[in-house]
């Protein structure tokens, strides 16, 4: 086999292993396995994961690029940290991304696009949220995750859709957050039921009023999560 040929397997290989631990990295961030501030040390990382440190060093640089790692040349790297300010700012930059990304879904979606919704909507209904589950419930993530991309499916901007799919990562950090957080309970299927009936319906106000709410619930409850949550020492 020609050596142009063996270095391009070669290469594939670590790019497939660096696409690996990246995945399984940021998905410890998303869910809070490695919470808000965790110092992400190389050899630890190196035994959690089963690799060598080059991937995970590239996969860290990748998670900077998306702001879910910081990276200090004296202090290596680290979980982004999650501030009240943070949470705001991510809370209302999503409300109006969302809200252009709706507005235009509803003005250009077809009827085959109110049925992806529909039918998105039924998938999450037949696998309602557990709250008293320990742990991440992956099936449903997935579910809430194509629910909320066939709202905005019919917006003509991939510009919009893209951004909405990153805000949607950090956001879901936040409700992983909020998930710790004990005290009023919230009835998920009930808001993505009334959610999806205003958007069919083509009600433009309303649509974007229980997006809002759905939005900023979950800051609201990441917000005392945070609060109360224990700082890790930034040794």
């Amino acid at each position: 086999m020609a050596k142009w040929a063996i270095k391009d397997i070669e290469d594939q290989g670590h790019s497939t292993l660096t696409s690996s631990v990246f995945e399984r990295l940021r998905n410890d961030i998303l869910e809070g396995k490695l919470p808000p501030n965790e110092k992400l040390r190389i050899e630890a990382l190196r035994e959690r994961y089963q690799v060598g440190a080059s991937p995970i060093r590239e996969a860290l640089n990748r998670l900077s690029s998306l702001r879910l790692v910081e990276q200090s040349d004296q202090r290596g790297f680290r979980v982004t940290e999650v501030t009240q300010e943070s949470l705001l700012e991510l809370a209302r930059t999503r409300c109006w991304i969302s809200e252009i990304a709706i507005r235009e879904a509803i003005l250009n979606g077809d009827t085959a696009w109110e049925e992806d919704i529909a039918l998105a909507f039924h998938r999450l209904w037949r696998h309602p949220l557990d709250l008293d589950k320990q742990g991440p419930d992956r099936e449903w993530e997935q579910l809430h995750r194509k629910f909320h991309s066939a709202l905005i499916a019919a917006c003509p901007s991939h510009w919009i859709r893209d951004f909405h799919e990153q805000l949607f990562d950090y956001a879901d950090r936040h409700r992983h957050l909020a998930a710790t957080m004990g005290g009023p309970r919230r009835d998920p299927t009930a808001e993505h039921r009334e959610i999806m009936e205003a958007v069919v319906k083509r009600d433009i106000p309303r649509s974007i009023e229980l997006l809002n709410t759905h939005f900023m619930l979950t800051t609201e409850l990441a917000s005392r999560a945070t609060d109360s949550a224990p700082q890790h020492a930034r040794a």
